[in-house]
């Protein structure tokens, strides 16, 4: 019996097996690969930033107390940015808004939009420098966002089109839970008697180049010339990456004809390129190590 891969990395030659979005069950309950991949990223996250907040003397509860508020902010805002621009599915039966949410529908930029906001009004509550937290968490917005990214694997979902290229992944036609475009229909492949989609594998692009940006803002962040610059370095670099990315994919969340991520994206480029030289002008201290 003639056995294909779930996934299929044909130019790599790296066939994948038993590829499963369940992970297992509890109770009758599915717990989905994507469910486990999240918090390890926000663990991979929160391990990062309590290492910074010893090396710059910071308060390791203060960030313990800010991962329950971030993550309650995060999922909050993962879930209305998505809302906001997919009213028409949610207009008729409100309750899906939050019965729904296992079903999918979250979207990065509502995620970040709220946890920086979550950062703000707790450094505000407790006198605390925003600036530094935001600096310490920078990196773990990236680390977390590579983990994470990984779900989309799983869950065989937010690709790209049709490519040929070296990375171009392969995945079973009924199988794919993504957008399905005429271009990659018209390409589909038949292997071992199942048909194929052949796509961009984004999730894969993202999360290695998050995995760089977390790697050059882990190594700058000692050598800052200002509170906030990692940060912003952050924003810089990832608007870069999520443009990009988001160029690709064919499911894109549109106002009207605007891709909403490539227009977030493009805004906070734009804010963090706007930022930086400005706090530099306005002559603020040197931070040392």
């Amino acid at each position: 019996m003639i056995i294909a891969p779930d996934i299929w990395f044909y130019n790599l030659g790296i066939e994948l097996f038993n590829v499963r979005r369940i992970a297992f069950s509890v109770f009758g309950i599915n717990i989905y690969m994507y469910g486990i991949l999240i918090p390890l990223g926000v663990a991979a996250g929160y391990i990062t930033a309590l290492i910074e907040a010893k090396r710059t003397g910071q308060k390791k509860e203060d960030y313990s107390d800010l991962l329950v508020i971030g993550i309650i902010s995060a999922i909050i805002g993962l879930r209305l940015f998505f809302v906001i621009f997919n009213l028409d599915l949610f207009i008729h039966n409100p309750i899906t808004i939050i019965t729904g949410i296992r079903g999918g529908g979250l979207a990065i930029f509502g995620g970040i939009i709220s946890s920086i906001a979550a950062v703000y009004f707790f450094a505000r509550k407790r006198k605390l420098n925003v600036w530094r937290i935001l600096d310490t968490c920078a990196p773990s917005f990236a680390i977390g966002q590579a983990v994470g990214r990984w779900g989309n694997f799983f869950n065989r979902e937010a690709f790209g089109g049709f490519t040929d290229n070296i990375f171009a992944m392969r995945i079973i036609s009924h199988q794919a839970t993504g957008r399905i475009t005429p271009e990659i229909s018209a390409n589909t492949i038949m292997d071992r008697g199942v048909e194929y989609i052949q796509v961009h594998p984004t999730f894969l692009y993202e999360s290695f180049f998050c995995l760089i940006l977390f790697a050059a803002l882990t190594f700058y962040r000692p050598r800052k010339n200002f509170e906030g610059e990692v940060f912003f370095l952050y924003l810089l670099g990832y608007g870069v990456i999520r443009f990009f990315v988001e160029g690709l994919r064919t499911d894109q969340l549109l106002l009207g004809a605007i891709p909403v991520s490539q227009l977030s994206a493009l805004i906070i480029f734009i804010a963090a390129l706007t930022a930086i030289p400005f706090i530099r002008i306005q002559g603020r201290k040197k931070i040392k190590p």
